[in-house]
């Protein structure tokens, strides 16, 4: 059915205006003032924002780790994304060594093709290369659209890749036009300092973060960044969460190398103290890289600002408090890695970077949306509002005040990681390719209904529908 969005403020990455926006057959076909079609449902967008749907880059959906498997999953992942205005997602698909990298994706495939409520991509891990990995990398690319490779530094003898492994990795992904993204921490050091805090006795929360200090994480990105220099490639790199590490990024790209940086909502508004919580509460914080000393969020803040960090992601990966983060009480590295971000990760950037002045409101819909599809090969079918792309569209109300919380959110887990956290704004409606997922705050989208998306290979544009092209 066609549909008619009236009288919102329409922002993209560059432009704000007020105008009507007319969907057909999935995507928007005009857009203009005092729009009117005949048999069109008409969609009263008056005091509100109408912004492209978010993308999320980094989640963990139905991920096994650490002896367990995320709790939210394609299903109510997505369902939670999209009350929260994503209307895409890339989740991670993890491979194992010794074996193709199709049966990985695979896997994938058949967790989310008939949950998923949104659109989804995937990235997908290598975790050893050699000349199985080099022959399948072409077919992933060109069959399934999968144009960005993750590469752990850290999890030793679980994720971890050595420092040959990610160089190859990039060389190839330079040849086949892919994007190599990498978890940069030292995982050698890591688990040394981990070993020794537990020798000694030291099994709280807090420890995780202290045996995962900035200094590593800032090493990792250098490397990462260095040999991305040396192999004339492209690297992003995911979840920053310090100075040390955003200093690293800006530095590297000053000298020119094609590297760009991700932070999370955690890591602008939440601390290290919050793993000193009493009762093992500071499990429910323990994620890597970890929360950091207070000061860095400034640091953080003034780089998306700069653009020396260009997006946010939400590193969702949910497990519950009770049943599965306290199989580490009494030994913090048996905490599962991971907390509940995807529903509060457009809300929280918007009252806390928009609201107080630290970005502008055409940057958050670039560093929500538009330059995430323009890096993972999904620009302009999806992050902008421009005719012939898909209608992913958010009606969102700036002035709304409410309260965080685990008993109003969407997610399957049992905690908020922003608990009692007050903030202003919030999607009311969210629209998948002209269809409504979320309408007036309540869910009446379908299970499977989320198309899986082919990506374009790195600094290509995809072609919409009518195989227009919006200029970068």
């Amino acid at each position: 059915m066609k549909k008619v969005i009236k009288n919102g403020i329409i922002v993209t990455a560059t432009d704000t205006y007020k105008g009507d926006i007319l969907i057909e057959n999935d995507v928007i076909s005009l857009i203009g003032e005092n729009l009117s079609e005949q048999g069109a449902e008409i969609v009263d967008a008056n005091g509100c924002y109408v912004f492209p749907g978010g993308i999320d880059p980094h989640t963990h959906l139905e991920m096994p780790f650490g002896g367990t498997v995320t709790k939210d999953d394609f299903e109510t992942g997505t369902i939670a994304a999209a009350f929260g205005g994503t209307t895409t997602v890339i989740d991670f698909c993890l491979s194992n060594k010794g074996e193709p990298l199709k049966n990985a994706i695979d896997v994938w495939h058949k967790k989310s093709r008939d949950k998923a409520v949104i659109d989804y991509g995937f990235h997908l891990m290598i975790g050893e290369v050699n000349k199985s990995v080099l022959a399948e990398l072409p077919s992933v690319i060109e069959e399934e659209g999968i144009t960005s490779f993750k590469v752990f530094m850290a999890y030793k003898n679980v994720l971890q890749a050595d420092d040959e492994t990610l160089f190859q990795t990039l060389v190839a992904a330079k040849e086949l036009g892919a994007l190599v993204m990498v978890h940069a921490e030292n995982g050698d050091v890591i688990d040394y300092l981990v070993k020794k805090a537990l020798k000694e006795g030291n099994t709280d929360p807090i420890y995780h973060a202290l045996t995962r200090p900035p200094e590593i994480e800032g090493e990792a990105t250098g490397r990462a960044a260095a040999f991305t220099g040396l192999a004339n490639s492209q690297l992003y790199v995911v979840h920053v969460s310090c100075a040390d590490a955003a200093n690293k990024i800006a530095e590297a790209r000053s000298k020119g190398f094609d590297v760009w940086g991700e932070t999370c909502p955690q890591y602008l508004v939440l601390d290290q103290s919050y793993l000193e919580k009493p009762n093992f509460e500071g499990a429910k914080y323990v994620w890597s890289p970890p929360l950091r000393e207070k000061w860095n969020q400034d640091v953080l803040w003034n780089a998306l600002k700069t653009g020396q960090l260009q997006t946010v992601g939400s590193d969702q990966c949910s497990f519950d408090f009770k049943g599965q983060k306290d199989l580490g009480k009494g030994d913090f590295s048996k905490i599962p890695n991971g907390g509940p971000i995807i529903e509060d990760r457009v809300s929280i950037l918007f009252s806390e970077g928009v609201k107080k002045g630290r970005i502008t409101l055409n940057q958050f819909v670039d560093i929500t949306s538009t330059r995430i599809a323009k890096l993972f090969g999904l620009y302009p079918k999806k992050g902008t509002i421009a005719v012939g792309v898909d209608a992913d569209l958010v009606i969102f109300d700036p002035t709304v005040e409410r309260t965080l919380s685990a008993e109003t959110h969407h997610m399957a887990v049992d905690y908020s990681a922003f608990e009692g956290m007050k903030v202003t704004g919030e999607p009311v409606s969210v629209l998948s390719r002209g269809e409504f997922v979320i309408r007036n705050k309540k869910f009446v989208g379908q299970l499977g209904a989320g198309q899986y998306l082919k990506r374009a290979k790195y600094g290509e544009q995809h072609q919409t529908k009518e195989n227009k092209s919006v200029s970068i």
